[in-house]
């Protein structure tokens, strides 16, 4: 009589355990979805626009009117590795970093 108790107990536990790998893996759906959902609406278009903003960068020559990140409008003067020299007024050269053109203005 005890042994039919054990063996039903052990058939149980096992079903148990079953169960509760398939409750485990429906608790971590929602957060793959929210990856997923955080991935297509924020981290995608991140990189879309940096990968955008570098080949603006990277296209910058001498004589273009650009746009700073802080709102001055300038003609490039000089172009070197990391620093722009940006003509802001007749005879006004100012040197600014690189990635802080926003735009290029070429109108």
């Amino acid at each position: 009589m005890f042994g039919l108790a054990f063996a039903d107990t052990g058939a149980a536990g096992a079903a148990g355990g079953l169960g509760g790998m398939m409750g485990s893996f429906q608790q971590i759906i929602p957060l793959v979805l929210m990856f997923a959902i955080f991935y297509f609406l924020l981290i995608r278009p991140q990189q879309k626009k940096a990968k955008e903003h570098k080949a603006l960068l990277e296209s910058i020559k001498k004589g273009d009117s650009v746009i700073t990140a802080g709102g001055i409008h300038g003609k490039v003067s000089s172009v070197d590795e990391g620093i722009v020299g940006l003509e802001i007024a007749t005879g006004v050269v100012i040197k600014i970093s690189k990635s802080y053109i926003a735009t290029i203005n070429n109108k």
